[in-house]
């Protein structure tokens, strides 16, 4: 459903029918009115002749068309594409979401994917037709709409928070893409209750994340609130709120559930320049790109893992706010209970983040590796190997000897890993899952994922369970989801002395 290589016939069906699980994944360009449009626009279904698709919005731009007035394209979803490919194009399209070329440039950007601005630009264009300095400003443009319809933050604050140097360009930009100057642009937003936030102090955010399909929130907000380190996070059944450092500053965010079903992100930020780099983040942390449908349907057609789809529809696999801190995570995780690592983590925090204020009730930063390579010994416990591996690997993060981006090559990224001191197949599996949101992962010697195999009737042992999982593919990230959900709970500790009174009880 999500391959790049859908043909002509299958995307027109697509649009025949308003499918709106491909909004964000290819938009329809219309020759006779000069207007691109997402696949479920419900504007008359064109003629094939019309037609043209294109892979990105600013594709189409580059073409001479601009956005439709009616569905708004670019308040889709994004691509679950960029995380199923692994090639140039889907790693500069993470890049991009990110903000690098915002605080690099298109030479920072070519930088780190190893080519010259030059032929990254060709490379960019032939594959998606539009270069990093286009495919930049529609990201920038899509963000703007979204601050513009979803946010009460004033027309040169929006401007400065989509990643735009001057109002001047802002105005131009969005005149150009959209056809209607920004405050046009905001005056036809939907006056929905719930849907106009207010913004109770400069910095604020509160707006909705689009998402596709069905969302299983409430195992994401479990995922969080079991792993929510001390005094930098805060999870409750219904929501999760962390810090964050960002290039201009700490930053904090909350994600939430509204009434009507809608993830929410509440955000507030040292400098509003972050803004799209935040959002990019928080989206990545709760798969909100994902195609579960496409997934589902999958993973459904094995008759051990229908049951389990049938009873988590929505399922999505957490990716990092930080990768850097993921794979510090990942690395204090290692062979203890997710239990003993959140305490460890805990104490880390509170012993070496940095002291923040102002973001409702969180204090820290979770640590810069600056200061796990030089205190981390002092904080840590455990095998004195496992603390010199961690502090190693902050230290390489910290000087840049061990690259770690959502831009990585998957295959380099874990041979860099592999080769560091203390990190095996587990950890740097674990962190390509995580950070690079690859949806093709699994960890056949993870405990967890072993006991719910088990649970669902599939092999225990590694091998085999591999080679069980290889039918599942190009998902096996969701099956490591689901049977991390299988697992049996566990039975209450009984305290000493209890199980006589229990005997007892049972006798009568």
């Amino acid at each position: 459903m999500s391959s790049p290589a859908m043909t002509f016939d299958e995307r027109y069906r697509a649009i025949d029918s308003r499918d709106t699980r491909f909004d964000g994944q290819f938009v329809t360009a219309v020759r006779s009115t000069g207007i691109y449009c997402r696949p479920s626009c419900p504007a008359r279904t064109p003629k094939p002749s019309n037609v043209t698709f294109y892979p990105t919005s600013a594709a189409a731009h580059e073409a001479g068309f601009r956005a439709c007035k009616r569905c708004l394209p670019e308040a889709a979803p994004g691509s679950p594409q960029w995380n199923l490919r692994g090639d140039t194009a889907g790693r500069a399209m993470r890049l991009i979401a990110d903000g690098v070329v915002e605080r690099e440039g298109v030479p920072g950007l070519a930088r780190r994917l190893g080519y010259s601005p030059r032929h990254l630009t060709r490379l960019l264009t032939t594959e998606l037709g539009a270069g990093p300095l286009a495919l930049s400003r529609a990201h920038r443009a899509q963000t703007a709409r979204m601050l513009l319809v979803g946010t009460d933050l004033a027309a040169a604050d929006v401007a400065f928070s989509s990643g735009f140097a001057s109002v001047r360009q802002f105005n131009d930009t969005v005149r150009e893409v959209f056809g209607m100057s920004p405050l046009e642009l905001r005056a036809r937003r939907r006056l929905v209750p719930g849907t106009r936030a207010v913004v109770p102090a400069p910095g604020a955010i509160d707006l909705v994340l689009p998402h596709r399909g069905p969302l299983d929130a409430d195992g994401l907000f479990a995922w969080m609130a079991a792993r929510a380190v001390d005094e930098a996070e805060r999870a409750t059944p219904s929501s999760f709120a962390r810090t964050l450092r960002l290039a201009g500053g700490p930053a904090w965010f909350e994600l939430r559930l509204d009434d009507a079903g809608r993830m929410r992100l509440r955000a507030r930020l040292t400098h509003l320049g972050d803004l799209s780099t935040l959002v990019t983040r928080a989206r990545r942390l709760f798969d909100l790109d994902a195609d579960p449908i496409a997934v589902d349907e999958a993973l459904a057609q094995h008759s051990a893992l229908a049951p389990l789809v049938a009873g988590l529809p929505g399922i999505r696999v957490p990716g990092a706010a930080d990768p850097h801190e993921m794979l510090i995570r990942a690395m204090v995780g290692q062979q203890i209970t997710v239990v003993a690592a959140r305490t460890a983590l805990s104490a880390l925090t509170v012993a070496l983040g940095e002291s923040v204020d102002g973001f409702d009730g969180a204090t820290r930063l979770f640590p810069s590796m600056a200061a796990i390579a030089e205190h981390g010994a002092d904080v840590l416990r455990g095998p004195a190997a496992r603390i010199r591996s961690i502090v190693g690997a902050a230290a390489a993060l910290a000087d840049g000897t061990l690259p770690l981006t959502t831009g990585d090559d998957g295959a380099d990224q874990r041979a860099a890993l592999l080769a560091m001191p203390g990190i095996g197949p587990w950890t740097a599996d674990y962190v390509r899952m995580r950070v690079l949101g690859d949806p093709d992962v699994f960890l056949p010697g993870d405990v967890a994922v072993r006991s719910g195999a088990v649970a669902a009737g599939l092999p225990s042992e590694p091998k085999p369970l591999t080679e069980w999982a290889a039918r599942t593919a190009p998902w096996r990230s969701y099956l490591t989801a689901h049977l991390w959900r299988a697992v049996p709970p566990r039975p209450p500790r009984v305290r000493r002395g209890a199980a006589s009174d229990l005997q007892k009880e049972a006798s009568t």
